[in-house]
């Protein structure tokens, strides 16, 4: 591959995107530039009449050719951000999301309400994925440890490898198993989740580019896309200490049927958060101080 202008190689990155569909080309090319190359968009911009090396063009020209065969942006740069974490990202696991960062944020809140007795305990992080919650808890908490589970062993893999990349100042274990089952004789202050929750039909009615790349098991939940979370509801007092604290991301349609399964499970009372943008999406529950 001869060296050439980096303004070339941007412009005709951005043509080969526009060719496919892709909405502001140009600005997605250099977005893909700075992920390839850890410099910013801006930086390419004022960079660009000059001979763009060849080692980053090569990995430019891979992640362009992913992201034109419909892969996300995510896996065709193979990297992501959450929070303050930097993540290696690939189809083992889901791309986090901003909802779910919303979600850290209310659990870190609760334990700042708490002040000195919001620290310490174990943290417990179900269906790690990628390892983003239970590595922002580690890094941004008061937890003593946190505990990561996961039932796919890729996903175990991936969550193993960003743990070791950002090096938390709190420890981080990940376990192989579904749901709770790893934290057998565990007592946990906070239960973190963003357990899959499409019905089967909406997930065959998702767009491609996440239907086709990013893992059905951490979408789908069966025909109500409730299984994962009911199952937490049940099952998830029983692990955490007195007035410990679950937290669930859950799907803004069905947070009236969350909030009725709740009670069902026997839950004193359950809180519905909204997201950024309005919608029902986060469940806070807590286990009676005298359990």
């Amino acid at each position: 591959m001869p060296e050439t202008i980096l303004a070339t190689e941007l412009d005709r990155a951005a043509d080969l995107l526009a060719r496919i569909g892709v909405r502001e080309p140009r600005r997605e090319a250099a977005a893909l530039w700075s992920a390839c190359t850890g410099r910013s968009p801006g930086e390419a911009w004022l960079h660009r009449d000059q001979p763009a090396p060849l080692d980053a063009q090569e990995r430019f020209w891979g992640a362009v050719r992913r992201r034109a065969d419909g892969e996300p942006f995510a896996y065709a740069v193979g990297t992501g951000a959450f929070r303050t974490v930097s993540l290696v990202l690939d189809r083992r696991a889901l791309i986090p999301r901003p909802e779910t960062e919303g979600l850290v944020e209310l659990v870190l809140q609760e334990g700042r309400r708490e002040g000195g007795r919001g620290k310490g305990g174990i943290a417990a992080d179900i269906g790690t994925g990628s390892g983003c919650i239970a590595i922002a808890l580690a890094v941004e908490g008061t937890f003593d440890r946190v505990i990561a589970t996961d039932i796919s062993p890729d996903a175990v893999l991936l969550a193993q490898a960003n743990v070791t990349r950002n090096q938390p100042r709190r420890p981080v274990e990940i376990r192989v198993g579904n749901l709770l089952e790893p934290l057998a004789g565990s007592r946990c202050r906070v239960i973190v989740a963003n357990p899959p929750y499409l019905t089967d039909t909406e997930w065959a009615e998702l767009d491609l580019g996440v239907r086709d790349y990013e893992p059905k098991l951490a979408l789908a939940s069966g025909t109500d896309g409730l299984a994962a979370t009911r199952a937490l509801l049940q099952t998830a007092a029983a692990v955490l200490e007195p007035g410990g604290l679950l937290a669930l991301e859950i799907d803004e349609r069905r947070a009236a049927i969350v909030r009725e399964l709740a009670l069902t499970a026997g839950w004193r009372r359950l809180d519905i958060h909204q997201d950024l943008f309005g919608r029902p999406r986060y469940a806070l529950a807590r286990t009676a101080e005298d359990a």
